[in-house]
């Protein structure tokens, strides 16, 4: 499911996720490489027309893991050890974009974040196809949110011991 999509079905905890994901400017991408070892590479997500989009260099180990493998898991960078800012993650597939337009939309709103655009055609370009998602915090009052398409958004909290 596209990123406008889940936020349509679950609007807390993608606005919880969204906040994250532009907030740092990077994320963490699990991928399984060739030997079935997980790998987890930073990667700079951007939101573009609906879409949660990830750029890759081109031929890079993670590039190669998703175009063998799509499966994947996004999480939010943490920064503190205290979990108070609470993390995100989404799990789903990463579907290569070939489009030209669709690219040239990516390229231009990298270029107004940053003053810099990947030149085409040499770089991977990813939408995430997003299966499930969840955030935690240790903040007060401390939670949890998991959602996923077949049972929808649940929400619990964290007892103190």
């Amino acid at each position: 499911m596209r990123w406008e999509e889940f936020a349509a079905a679950s609007a807390e905890l993608a606005e919880l996720g969204e906040e994250r994901l532009r907030g740092r400017e990077l994320c963490l991408v699990g991928t399984l490489r060739r030997n079935g070892w997980p790998r987890i590479s930073p990667v700079e997500p951007e939101f573009v027309d609906g879409e949660l989009l990830l750029g890759m260099m081109w031929r890079s180990p993670k590039a190669l893991d998703l175009l063998r493998d799509p499966r994947l898991v996004v999480h939010s960078v943490v920064s503190n050890r205290d979990g108070k800012e609470g993390d995100f993650k989404l799990y789903g597939r990463a579907v290569d974009v070939p489009d030209s337009d669709r690219r040239a939309r990516y390229r231009a709103t990298i270029k107004a974040r940053i003053d810099w655009e990947p030149e085409e055609p040499n770089y991977h370009l990813f939408a995430v196809d997003i299966d499930s998602a969840g955030f935690v915090t240790f903040a007060d009052p401390r939670y949890g949110l998991a959602w996923d398409t077949q049972r929808g958004l649940r929400r619990w909290t964290i007892a103190d011991d």
